[in-house]
């Protein structure tokens, strides 16, 4: 196959800033999924939707549409159809061939970049015969703990691998290790008083809450593992000793055991705060285990073929660990070999966000590549 015709880019490009226009934060992504589905019924592709909206109460479920091909392979491919929440309406504009967004929020590059490439593949096989079938993936809730994805049920795949478009690093770059990710959630009940008349009366959650907090270990623990305290809140007035604070916070690491091992250690360090004498406060405590990492094999097929598919593309493939999370983390543990490929783009969750023309048309190119080699 060749690379993009001068028709396909001005598609991709008009394709993706629709794709932008189009508000859909996680548990909102119906706008998004029916611009996919109206797309893909142009090309006489009927996607099918499965109940994960209802089972996660959002608007839309999960999209998978199947591209028969000539030969017995087939590949999978995946992007996630949410976002993080935009703060302002999104205009995507081009400027000196790099799409930002023209107000004061994030531009939904992430992952809307890879639907608009997914897209456009889809019209390329419709219109081109070729030998490996492709099954189609859009994800919903990504952003919030891929629930979409584990949601999903991979027994109807048929790929033996997939790829998703999803890491903010340079194409060419292949992710093959990325970490399991604690989330910990934590209220702290304590007394309230009069903080100038009787403060002893009191009980001050966030003084447990900030002798806790400045126990841990926080940020770069190693090169593997971070921590972090992301929201603290609690407290009515300045006169008053605070009876409640609730803090949310998150300890990650590739080492699995090491990721349990902190997060245990900063309930503990909570835990050891609240019972101080000085505090004495109740402490109601969640540890979730969100996501499971994973490590990819040099011999794995999923790594071989990418790596085949981006030399033939003229991308020297580079093998890169990440700290956050994707669609890969759900569906590797669910036992499917799917593997995240940088996609260019910049600033993911920024107002700054964005994705070069070039970076888009590669994409594209690298998704055509797979296709070939999975054959």
């Amino acid at each position: 196959m060749s690379v993009a015709t001068a028709l396909e880019r001005g598609r991709l490009g008009d394709t993706f800033a629709r794709l932008c226009r189009a508000y859909s934060p996680s548990g909102k992504e119906r706008a998004c999924a029916e611009i996919v589905k109206a797309e893909l019924a142009a090309l006489g592709l009927e996607a099918e939707e499965d109940g994960a909206g209802g089972a996660l109460r959002g608007d839309c479920g999960n999209l998978l549409v199947r591209i028969p091909g000539s030969g017995d392979g087939s590949v999978l491919l995946c992007a996630h159809l949410d976002t993080v929440p935009a703060n302002a309406a999104i205009e995507p504009v081009l400027r000196d061939g790099t799409w930002q967004n023209a107000n004061d929020t994030i531009l939904g590059a992430d992952n809307k970049a890879a639907v608009a490439v997914l897209l456009a593949l889809a019209a390329r096989l419709v219109a081109t015969p070729h030998e490996a079938g492709v099954e189609l993936l859009f994800t919903i809730g990504e952003e919030v703990g891929l629930i979409g994805a584990k949601e999903f049920e991979i027994g109807v795949l048929r790929s033996p691998v997939g790829y998703t478009f999803d890491a903010a690093v340079p194409l060419g770059s292949l992710i093959v290790a990325s970490p399991t990710y604690y989330r910990l959630s934590a209220e702290l009940q304590g007394v309230a008083a009069h903080a100038g008349v009787q403060p002893e009366a009191g009980r001050s959650a966030i003084l447990a809450a900030a002798r806790g907090i400045a126990q841990m270990q926080l940020g770069r623990i190693d090169a593997e593992t971070t921590a972090n305290i992301g929201t603290i809140s609690g407290g009515s007035a300045a006169n008053v000793v605070p009876d409640r604070c609730r803090l949310v916070g998150e300890a990650r690491s590739i080492d699995a055991g090491r990721a349990e091992e902190l997060a245990s250690h900063m309930v503990a360090l909570l835990a050891d705060a609240a019972n101080d004498p000085e505090c004495e406060c109740d402490l109601d405590v969640t540890l979730e285990r969100v996501f499971d990492g994973y490590r990819v094999r040099g011999s794995a097929p999923e790594l071989v073929l990418a790596r085949e598919a981006l030399a033939a593309s003229g991308y020297t493939p580079m093998l890169t660990t990440t700290g956050g999370g994707s669609d890969v983390n759900a569906l590797r543990t669910k036992g499917c070999a799917v593997l995240n490929l940088g996609n260019g783009t910049e600033h993911p969750h920024e107002p700054t966000e964005s994705v070069s023309s070039e970076a888009l048309e590669g994409m594209l190119e690298v998704a055509l590549a797979l296709v070939d080699r999975a054959a």
